[in-house]
C-alpha cells in the first residue's frame, strides 16, 4: 500500500479534524460559483470544492483533495457517481472510520 496517497474518509462534520491533510468525501452537487463547486455533504453540511473540473448538478461527486478548512477542500481528483448514491451508508462509513478501534484501517 502506498501510504503517501492515503486519505481520511470524511463527512461535513469530521472534515474539520483533517485541515491541511488529504481527505476523501462524497457530496451532492448543488451549483458552481466562479470556479468553486458548492455541494451538500452526506450529513447535510454545505461544502465548497476548489479545483473541481466536473460536477453535474444533483449528482453525487467523490472528491479527494486537501482540506483547506472545515468547509472547503481543494480537489485533486473528482469522480462523478451519478444521481443514485447511498449517502446514508457513506455517512455511516464516515462515523465508523472515526472509531478508535478501527481508525487505522481508514487512514
Amino acid at each position: 500500500m502506498d501510504s503517501n496517497n492515503r486519505s481520511a474518509i470524511v463527512n461535513g462534520e469530521t472534515l474539520k479534524m483533517f485541515v491541511g491533510q488529504r481527505v476523501r468525501t462524497v457530496l451532492k452537487v448543488q451549483h458552481a460559483e466562479g470556479g468553486v463547486l458548492v455541494g451538500q455533504s452526506t450529513d447535510g453540511h454545505q461544502l465548497t470544492i476548489k479545483g473541481a473540473l466536473e460536477g453535474n448538478e444533483s449528482h453525487y461527486l467523490e472528491v479527494v483533495g486537501i482540506a483547506d478548512n472545515g468547509q472547503s477542500i481543494t480537489a485533486e481528483i473528482c469522480k462523478d457517481f451519478g444521481e443514485n448514491f447511498d449517502a446514508e451508508a457513506f455517512n455511516g462509513l464516515c462515523k465508523v472510520s472515526m472509531d478508535n478501534k478501527v481508525k487505522e484501517l481508514f487512514l
